[in-house]
């Protein structure tokens, strides 16, 4: 069975990443100004997305694998797309607070699962 170390670093990170962007949301909400999309918002976001392309990868393959219980590639999928998402949504206080959080919620649910299966943990 293969090592899936680089996985678990991959979800990991990108865990920080939406902690990191749920900091960024309640302060661009508190302050009302949105970030320099070119000079703030692309750079973080194609960061994100680097890592975001590569869990998916792992994610999928990891999931062909060993089958894990609870875990699917529709949900690798959805939060996915959620972090995608949230990643450029942060950045601006015109985003809705309850989608923000709704988003932000199942990706992080979606991780922590993903991280605790790999650890042999109960869901």
């Amino acid at each position: 069975m293969e090592d899936y170390k680089e996985l678990l670093q991959l979800t990991q990170k990108l865990l920080a990443y939406t902690d990191s962007l749920s900091l960024k949301y309640i302060e661009v909400r508190e302050t009302g100004e949105s970030s320099d999309f070119f000079g703030k918002v692309k750079p973080f976001a194609d960061e994100v997305k680097e890592v975001n392309d590569a869990w998916k990868i792992k994610a999928y393959e990891w999931i062909e694998e060993t089958r894990p219980k609870n875990l699917y590639t529709q949900q690798i999928d959805a939060a996915y797309e959620h972090i995608e998402t949230v990643s450029v949504q942060a950045f601006f206080p015109s985003t809705s607070r309850s989608r923000f959080n709704n988003v932000m919620a199942s990706a992080k649910f979606i991780l922590n699962s993903v991280i605790l299966e790999l650890k042999g943990e109960p869901l």
